[in-house]
Formats: C-alpha cells, structure tokens, sequence
C-alpha cells in the first residue's frame, strides 16, 4: 500500500512538472498581437480598416475646457444630428471615421460606439490635450510634470477611458503655430513621446506651419521616437518642400480641411484643385506612401441651437477624387492614399528612432 502512494504521488508530480513545463512553453512562444488598430469597439487588425477619413469631428464643444463637461450635451441629440452623415459618408465608401476631437474639447467616446453600432462604421477615439491656446487645457495643467501627463494618457489606453472601457487609438496634441514651441507646447509633445514608447500609438499633432512641426520632430528625437509615430496636421499651411522632407524622414503628413469651396477659384489656396496639386507633388517626389486624406469636418457644437450646422464627410469622394482620377491618379494610388496610408499610420507599434 505504502508503495503504491508513493507511485501516486509521483506521478501527479510528474503531470505538474510536465503541465508546468508546457504552459512556460506556450507562454514563451505567445506573440503580442501584431498590426492591431484600436477602435471604440476593441482592436481590429489592420486589414479591416478599409477606406479611411483619418480627420474628422462629430462634437467639438469651445466653452473651455474648465467648462466643458457630458452635462453640456444630450447623447441622443448628438446622435440623431451626426447619424445621417456617417451614413451618407459610408455609402460613398468609408469604413472608419478617426475622430479627433481630444478631452476638454468634447470628446465623448459613448457616442462614437454608439454610432458604430448603428452604422457599422469603424471609429477610433484618442487620448492627449490641446494645447492650441490655454482656453483647452485645465486651469491646473502647469501642475502636471511630462511624467505625469504621459502617465495619464498611458492609463486611458490600458484601462479605458473614464470608466467607459473604450480605448483610444492614438494621440491627439495641439501646439501654436508661431515659429518656435511654448513650454507648453514642449510639454505636450515631450509627454506624447513618453505615451507613444509605453503604447504605440501614433502622435497626432495640431500644427500648420513647418516651423513648430519641425521643432517637435528634434523633441521625439530627444525621446528615441522615430519620425514615422508622428503626423503633421493640417501640414497644407506648410510648403510643398517642407512636406516633403518631413515625409522622406518618416512623418506622415496631414492634408486637411479638403472641402469643395465654390467661392475659390481653382488656383486659390485651399482649392481642390490646389490640393490635387499638393498631393501630385509628393506623388512626384515618391511621397504618396505619407500622405493622409481628410476633411477635419461635422460637427455638433454643444452652444448652437440643435448643435448648429453639421458639414458632412462627402466632398472628398464628390470632388476630390474625380479630380484626382482627371489628374492621372490609378486606383492603387487611390488606395494607397485611404486604406493603406490609414492602415499603417494608425496601427499599434512602438517606432524608435535609429
């Protein structure tokens, strides 16, 4: 009997060790997920994300980012104004909407997956702050150190944000268009490098003009953050060259604020014709890889009776691409320009510098 134990217990030793040994195994074969895009109803990989508007808003609210707050809108109404749009907008072809509307300007990620529901549509979220000017970031931003601030980002994309489970997708900032950076402006963008190495996720930035854009590229320098985890919004306001070179060190440029404007003559600035220009010119200069599409367009505005005039998310499929198509412009550079482009700039993967 007492030899028979003996063996017993022997042998669920040896199970535990063999179990033991074959869980090590697995864990240590166990990739992480690979070419994940988070959206406000989990991560998708990034062949789902389809033709992409990489820039727009469904709620933008300016009272301030002391005043602002879920109390200053009704879900439903936001809902009900911003439904129809994403519907016109998919039947043109879009599968996701980025929208970029960051804290204390308005975001609210309930609404976002509210609207995916409904739709179908794909719609990223983010985390960060706007640092355009002081109106929208809190009256006590200068108690928060860069470590501080990286911290909180990093926490609402591991653990959700504010109670909602929905994570972001990326890092929205603003900095003032002058031509060198504020402390504040240094702040933000020292602290979505620290967000970007802990996460993945690709930088944001609320731009313009080629001066601070490249001064925020020697900043993710000083972190080890490679160029490619940036994009330069609303990089129309910087010249044909400056693009260019930024795109040839890895960012990605923003075109943004493409609309039909009847009032602009083809030649204007801003015009559709001005923007095929812009993107022909990278195109020539091998850049087509780094450009990003949008309208920067919506929205409900908590402050306007029924939240005021909402523009659609259209005139990109109605004018643009027509003109495009007149240009020259292949179908494969057509997607590469809304699915591909999109796909890899918005897919999770820490990008360090060399």
């Amino acid at each position: 009997m007492e030899d028979d134990s003996n063996d017993y217990a022997w042998k669920i030793i040896l199970w535990l060790i063999l179990f033991l040994v074959f869980g090590i195994i697995i864990i240590a074969c166990r990739k992480e997920p690979q070419n994940e895009i988070m959206t406000v109803s989990g991560p998708i990989n990034q062949d789902r994300l389809g033709i992409t508007l990489s820039h727009e808003h469904v709620l933008v609210d300016f009272i301030g980012a002391d005043s602002t707050g879920y109390f200053r809108w009704n879900k439903d109404s936001v809902i009900a104004k911003a439904l129809p749009f994403v519907l016109k907008a998919k039947e043109a072809g879009m599968i996701t909407l980025i929208e970029w509307t960051p804290e204390f300007l308005g975001r609210d990620p309930v609404i976002l997956k509210e609207l995916s529901y409904m739709t179908g549509v794909n719609f990223i979220t983010n985390t960060g702050w706007y640092g355009f000017n002081n109106k929208f970031l809190p009256g006590n931003f200068r108690t928060f150190d860069v470590n501080t601030l990286s911290d909180r980002w990093t926490g609402e994309f591991f653990n959700g944000i504010d109670g909602t489970g929905i994570r972001p997708g990326f890092i929205k900032i603003a900095v003032n268009p002058p031509d060198s950076l504020s402390i504040a402006d240094s702040i933000l963008i020292s602290a979505a490098a620290m967000t970007h190495i802990k996460t993945g996720l690709v930088i944001a930035s609320h731009t313009g003009p080629e001066k601070p854009a490249f001064a925020q590229f020697r900043i993710l320098k000083d972190y080890g953050v490679d160029p490619s985890a940036f994009i330069w919004v609303h990089a129309q306001r910087g010249t044909v060259e400056s693009n260019i070179e930024a795109a040839r060190g890895g960012a990605w440029i923003s075109l943004d604020n493409i609309r039909n404007r009847p009032n602009l003559k083809p030649e204007d600035k801003f015009s559709i014709d001005w923007y095929v220009s812009r993107i022909a010119g990278l195109k020539d200069a091998g850049m087509l890889n780094k450009i990003l599409l949008s309208h920067d367009s919506g929205w409900y505005d908590p402050a306007m009776p029924g939240g005021g005039n909402f523009n659609g998310y259209t005139d990109l499929f109605e004018y643009l691409l027509p003109a495009l198509r007149k240009r020259g412009f292949t179908k494969e550079d057509i997607d590469q320009l809304l699915i591909k482009n999109p796909s890899e700039a918005f897919t999770i993967k820490i990008r360090k510098a060399n």
